[in-house]
């Protein structure tokens, strides 16, 4: 028996049963999937923090971090039916201060990531003499995942999936 022939058939006899049923599970996949790019965006931070001494590295810049989660609260704090106007209770401010609030929260979550954008570029890419761009990737990245959460878990989602 030649080696191509035993090759071409050795993966029939491997019986796989995946059987994953998705249905009415929207929810949790979209919750779970922006939980993994929300842990990983911290776990990148804090380890380019305690990888990277002070000259390449300013702990100053988790300010960025920070707003950008909090801007990810912000956009997951109002539902899609507040702002669509639906909802039963409509709240303190209604239909235009749940839709005022969501516009605040995705400036402040844009906010951040052009400012991780902007320290990415002013110190680190732009500066002369041999230095790691890495801190400031890292920056960028861990903002984005952050976003990238926040996108997830509030378009991820469906309502109709709730009660």
């Amino acid at each position: 028996m030649a080696i191509t022939e035993w090759m071409s058939g050795c993966l029939d006899s491997i019986q796989c049963n995946f059987n994953f049923d998705l249905e009415g599970k929207r929810n949790a996949v979209s919750s779970v999937a922006a939980a993994t790019l929300f842990f990983s965006g911290w776990w990148l931070a804090i380890d380019t923090a305690a990888v990277y001494k002070k000259d390449d590295w300013n702990n100053v810049y988790f300010i960025v971090t920070v707003a950008s989660s909090i801007a990810m609260f912000m956009v997951n704090a109002v539902s899609n039916s507040q702002v669509r106007g639906e909802a039963l209770h409509e709240g303190m401010l209604g239909t235009k201060g749940s839709r005022l609030w969501l516009m605040s929260a995705f400036v402040l979550s844009f906010s951040a990531l052009v400012a991780a954008t902007w320290i990415l570029f002013s110190d680190y890419v732009l500066q002369p003499g041999p230095h790691s761009v890495w801190p400031g990737v890292s920056l960028f990245l861990h903002n984005l995942m952050i976003f990238s959460a926040s996108l997830v878990y509030k378009f991820g989602r469906t309502e109709e999936l709730w009660g």
